[in-house]
């Protein structure tokens, strides 16, 4: 294929998207990884281990290189002709960028962009199973997972007893050092992050939103430095604009349903399609939610939140996702030169509609 350009944009520490490198590696492409440009040093070490793989198996020393820089270094990325995949993760507006700038040279842009992800709770379901799920995908890496669950919509009849055992949940989690056991959230990746989340938090208060856990600064005089926050649940009358825009950051919006028709609408009432979950024990709801007419993202989970760990699957999303795929049994195929090869052995060619001239 040739030189595979991988920019990874977003903030999360830790190098979530080594993958993209990994396979593109291992179809046979020299790779240019740049991060994001804040979190350089998770790249720098997923690189030593690609190195290290280099040097045992005889592959060549610079197969794979980690450019770092700011978005100067990304654009000039995106726009060399000698880049023949851009495999970009990042925000929405990111790709918006990316997109026109490869589709003007005729290279090929595979995106992982923004995700807006929910989960549904019917009546039916296993609460505890539930809340398991929804803590976890939602507090985990302290929302700052492209997979990070941050819409919630609940059927009514069990709405305020599930927020309220999530706030209960929420007061009892282990919030530090990432690097410390037992630790579920860690700081944000730095005070612009921690901004925004408030600033999202004030807005859903203005569309008569309601705290009901979280959403404050912590460990502010152990690590002053550092922007650690309490994950906020916030209990929402409808769906508003400030719910439809993805916040990287641990904030879990509720919202009430009464009908199972009006939650798949719901959910799919955002401009972003990356993962989904209905938790419930109807095996038709279940069924609905899979289907072409149930959730439109790229993954759909039944009984188990986002979570990231996807990875094992096509990694992907549609809409505002951009529709590409990461990990998965065929992902390799978009990191392939494809070639159709026609060989003749024999002494004849025959021509098509039975064509015939003389040759000297």
């Amino acid at each position: 294929m040739g030189p595979v350009g991988v920019i990874s944009a977003f903030n999360f520490p830790v190098a979530v998207w080594s993958w993209n490198t990994a396979l593109a590696v291992v179809c046979g492409n020299p790779v240019i990884w740049k991060p994001s440009d804040k979190t350089p040093l998770s790249a720098l070490a997923c690189q030593s281990l690609i190195s290290r793989a280099a040097d045992d198996t005889g592959a060549p020393a610079d197969v794979s290189q980690v450019v770092l820089g700011g978005g100067d270094v990304g654009a000039a990325l995106v726009a060399h002709e000698g880049v023949a995949v851009v495999s970009a993760t990042g925000s929405t507006a990111m790709g918006r960028k990316v997109a026109p700038v490869v589709a003007a040279r005729f290279g090929r842009a595979i995106l992982e962009l923004g995700g807006n992800n929910a989960a549904i709770v019917a009546p039916t379901a296993d609460l505890d199973i539930a809340l398991r799920g929804i803590v976890f995908s939602a507090a985990g890496t302290a929302g700052q997972r492209c997979t990070s669950l941050r819409r919630l919509i609940v059927h009514r009849s069990i709405h305020d007893e599930l927020v309220e055992r999530i706030g209960r949940a929420y007061d009892s989690l282990p919030i530090g050092d990432p690097l410390a056991d037992g630790t579920l959230v860690g700081p944000l990746i730095d005070g612009a992050a921690y901004e925004r989340m408030q600033k999202a938090l004030a807005a859903a208060g203005n569309d008569g939103g309601t705290v009901l856990a979280g959403g404050e600064r912590a460990l502010g005089d152990e690590a002053p430095e550092a922007f650690y926050a309490r994950p906020a649940i916030v209990a929402m009358p409808r769906q508003t604009d400030v719910v439809r825009t993805e916040t990287f950051a641990p904030i879990l919006y509720a919202v009430p349903y009464d009908e199972f028709d009006e939650a798949i609408a719901i959910h799919n009432d955002v401009p972003q399609g990356l993962a989904s979950s209905v938790f419930t024990l109807d095996l038709r709801e279940a069924e609905r939610f899979l289907s072409a007419a149930g959730s439109d993202c790229g993954i759909a989970n039944v009984n188990i939140g986002p979570s990231g760990a996807e990875i094992g699957g096509a990694f992907g999303g549609e809409k505002q996702t951009g529709g590409g795929r990461e990990s998965g049994s065929d992902a390799w195929k978009s990191y392939m030169r494809r070639a159709t090869n026609t060989i003749n052995y024999s002494t004849a060619l025959p021509l098509a509609q039975g064509v015939q001239f003389d040759i000297d």
